[in-house]
């Protein structure tokens, strides 16, 4: 059976320490790198996406002599929910 002892103590602190600097220092000098190559990623596959939005809606009006509304997008009036009734209290003194 082994016992702790207070310079194995002393050793194990130091080298959390230890780590704790040298995993700091190696996320200074790669993190920037890795979110920029992220960052880029999502960029190209964004344009991608949108390229091909963009191709499909062309080909779809160009295909057919006819006019299409898109009805989607258009602001229609919406009623609120009714929750409950508005209550209006009083204080009382």
């Amino acid at each position: 059976m082994q016992t702790a002892s207070f310079m194995g103590f002393i050793k194990a602190i130091i080298y959390m320490i230890a780590f704790y600097y040298i995993f700091r220092f190696l996320a200074k000098l790669f993190l920037p790198l890795i979110v920029k190559k992220v960052v880029q990623k999502a960029g190209e596959n964004m344009q991608k996406q949108q390229q091909y939005a963009q191709d499909n809606s062309w080909k779809k009006t160009q295909t057919k002599d006819e006019v299409i509304y898109n009805t989607a997008n258009a602001k229609n009036p919406r009623e609120t929910k009714k929750v409950g009734d508005y209550v209006d209290y009083e204080e009382i003194d």
